[in-house]
């Protein structure tokens, strides 16, 4: 296979292909220090920063249910094709979010909420909506909300989006990965052009204002040739935002579906740049602009706009245009992070359950931040966000060494107190924000733990 090689240096990408993080967290979840976090630490300092900030909560919620299982996927999910599972999980979702509305003083100002999974859609339009509004009655209105879902093209019907647009949700972002046919069967998402079209249209029909259409590249099977016709067909639907992004493969991971296609079938090094440059380059052609990482937008939407305005922010749900420091993750498996300490539920369904039966949270693990790590977090998040960070020189000569050795690859420029990613360095950046990562460079992992970074 040819590859284009405009903008790729061999060299750098045998040097920084290493696995590393993605910082929607620091400290990423290998490096929380579990032993000593307790519920009650998390509660109170949740409480604190609550009552410190003006009352705005984003909500992540995480729907699990899939019908079936895409073998690309790396996130917590249950297949079935049992529907009576539905009103059960969103009544003991409701029951969770009681228990944090019992914590709060007063009502939480809702400037987010996401749906994420899992397949949202898998839900009825009927089942969401009234869970949507069951939530909501314990929050006060906010000017603008940024509600979103992500949504499976063959499932997402127009009663799904003109219920939750009903709703307040204005953002939706459909899954379409590739369209290759081969890759689709490879992956198991047989998803065809029509359908993600349809959806599109019903969306754009039923007001929402951005729609996003998610790519992934590295997949199995996936050629340049198959990558410019996915890139065209999205174009052409001209979504308001897309993600781009790099294939995870993780299959050490329990839970993932990583299979069905084998190692030798996955595009790697200098192929798989390949593939993410020829998509950003046809792109940037069609009017899209990068943002942070993996991620694209036409100038009107917000995702572009927060970027321009340096309000751009990240946390578990990805880029996110909130600034909201406290974000409560309800549902198996989901995480909740008030900037001082995360917390992350537990996984397995039936143990969830069980726990918001007994009216406790359903908490399977948490992190309490240090001065040092929230100094972290805030370089890693900067670099992320904005492609730059301020840093204090001489408090680390190995971070020194680290960034003069990005500098001469020419990844950054750093000044005395500042350093800044080039539009070369955009594709290390992970590598970039690894220099800071004290908890990575002290405990590095023995076995695998995190995706390639390029």
């Amino acid at each position: 296979m040819l590859l284009d090689t405009r903008l790729m240096d061999t060299s750098l990408l045998k040097k920084y292909d290493v696995a590393g993080p993605r910082y929607t967290s620091y400290p990423t979840v290998p490096y929380w220090e579990t032993d000593t976090f307790t519920t009650e630490q998390w509660k109170d300092r949740l409480l604190d920063k609550f009552i410190r900030s003006d009352r705005s909560v984003s909500l992540y919620v995480h729907l699990p249910y899939c019908e079936s299982l895409c073998t690309f996927c790396g996130c917590h999910k249950r297949i079935t094709k049992n529907h009576g599972v539905e009103r059960p999980y969103l009544e003991t979702v409701l029951r969770e979010w009681q228990l944090y509305l019992d914590l709060f003083p007063s009502q939480p100002a809702l400037a987010e909420m996401h749906f994420g999974g899992g397949t949202p859609t898998f839900f009825t339009a009927e089942n969401l909506a009234w869970f949507v509004e069951q939530l909501l009655k314990g929050t006060t209105a906010v000017e603008q909300p940024d509600f979103g879902f992500e949504g499976h093209p063959n499932n997402t019907t127009f009663e799904h989006l003109q219920a939750l647009a009903d709703l307040g949700f204005r953002r939706v972002s459909f899954g379409v990965q590739d369209y290759d046919p081969r890759v689709q069967q490879a992956i198991h998402r047989i998803q065809p052009f029509e359908r993600v079209k349809l959806a599109t249209e019903h969306a754009r029909r039923a007001g929402y204002s951005s729609v996003s259409h998610d790519l992934v590249y590295g997949l199995p099977f996936q050629t340049q040739a198959g990558v410019r016709d996915t890139i065209q067909k999205t174009i052409a639907l001209r979504p308001d935002r897309i993600s781009y992004y790099s294939y995870a493969h993780v299959p050490w991971i329990k839970g993932t579906g990583q299979r069905g296609f084998q190692n030798e079938d996955i595009p790697q090094g200098e192929e798989k740049r390949a593939l993410y440059e020829i998509g950003r380059d046809l792109l940037q052609e069609a009017g899209y602009t990068e943002i942070g990482m993996d991620h694209f937008a036409l100038p009107h939407d917000s995702l572009y706009q927060a970027m321009q305005k340096g309000t751009l922010h990240r946390n578990f749900m990805g880029y996110t245009t909130t600034r909201s420091e406290v974000l409560v993750g309800l549902g198996a498996s989901s995480i909740s992070d008030c900037w001082t300490a995360f917390a992350q539920n537990l996984k397995d369904i039936e143990a969830y359950t069980a726990a918001v039966e007994q009216q406790t949270f359903p908490i399977l693990k948490g992190h309490a931040l240090t001065d040092e790590d929230m100094h972290i977090r805030r370089q890693i998040l900067d670099l992320m966000c904005r492609f730059e960070t301020q840093w204090q020189p001489g408090s680390s000569s190995e971070i020194e060494a680290a960034l003069q050795g990005l500098q001469d690859d020419q990844l950054i420029e750093y000044t005395v107190d500042r350093v800044c990613v080039t539009e070369k360095g955009r594709a290390f950046l992970r590598n970039i924000c690894m220099v800071f990562d004290e908890k990575l460079k002290k405990n590095q992992p023995q076995q695998p733990l995190f995706s390639k970074t390029v």
